[in-house]
């Protein structure tokens, strides 16, 4: 009896935090799918009505709305590889008993503390710049000619510096499971004569499996949104080369002041992110229940 009367306190009193998350949820979600089936422009604001789903069929008949589907998925999958294989490198060296071990890992997690669009202009400014940037330094030094690199390659820039930004977060997370393997089962491998190929291989990255799956995870839901980088940096550009779905909406919604056509893509966006939510899900989130 006094568990249930502990239970149904318990429900009492996260009720209200839970009823105002809803709400915070779902209103928005609510107001951005009733906009979405309706001509709502602030330019002109008079001419108003319901208009059905054809924002949604302009959204998908925009040339630009294909190339922002593939530039999103593009930008997610080139910073997760990048960050995976970069960050398990990475913590295996910082792993390591060396001087200055911890120096070294503050150094490493430094720019996940890095706003975003400093962070963007940064690389833009410091490295990337085609006459002042370092790059452009070293280039020059062997006597070539510096690569515009946000004109150029627009995207892989951008999945760099977003990739630099992520890059501390995914190491931190992995090195971790790392010093959670057990010292004993290496050393059992070493006497058994297994190489350090063999002990990554059918040691080390069998024990991280669940770390790598938590990264993936966490940075995909985070890397569907990601804006800053490219409105700092060439704001979509060149064209639409650098254009992903969040920052096509970001156009519609503030550009273009197109309010409805914004909506129907934000419920575009959603509907993206679940869909690939549910098949990570089911592709890897099987590891974290291991």
């Amino acid at each position: 009896m006094s568990t249930q009367s502990t239970r149904l306190a318990a429900r009492v009193m996260v009720a209200p935090s839970v009823i105002l998350l809803f709400i915070w949820m779902i209103v928005p979600l609510a107001m951005t799918l009733y906009f979405s089936f309706r001509l709502y422009r602030l330019l002109s604001p008079e001419r108003t009505g319901w208009v059905g789903f054809n924002n949604y069929v302009w959204f998908l008949k925009s040339p630009d709305f294909w190339l922002a589907i593939w530039n999103t998925l593009a930008l997610v999958g080139g910073v997760l590889v990048i960050t995976v294989v970069l960050g398990t490198l990475i913590a295996l060296l910082i792993d390591q008993p060396v001087k200055g071990q911890g120096m070294l890992r503050i150094l490493v997690i430094a720019p996940f503390f890095v706003m975003p669009p400093v962070a963007a202009s940064i690389w833009e400014n410091l490295f990337m710049h085609p006459q002042n940037g370092l790059f452009a330094a070293i280039a020059r030094g062997f006597g070539a000619q510096p690569i515009l690199f946000l004109e150029q390659y627009p995207m892989s820039s951008i999945i760099g510096i977003v990739a630099w930004e992520w890059l501390p977060f995914a190491t931190l997370i992995l090195l971790t499971s790392l010093q959670s393997l057990s010292s004993e089962q290496l050393e059992a491998a070493e006497m058994d004569g297994a190489s350090a190929f063999s002990r990554f291989r059918y040691i080390i990255l069998p024990h991280m499996t669940r770390a790598i799956t938590v990264v993936i995870l966490i940075q995909t839901i985070f890397l569907l949104g990601i804006f800053g980088e490219i409105y700092t940096t060439t704001q979509g550009g060149p064209g639409s080369a650098s254009t992903t779905l969040p920052y096509m909406i970001f156009k519609q919604a503030i550009v273009a002041k197109d309010i409805g056509r914004a909506a129907a893509g934000g419920i575009i966006a959603v509907i993206l992110a679940n869909i690939i939510a549910y098949f990570l899900m089911r592709g890897i989130g099987k590891n974290l229940d291991a």
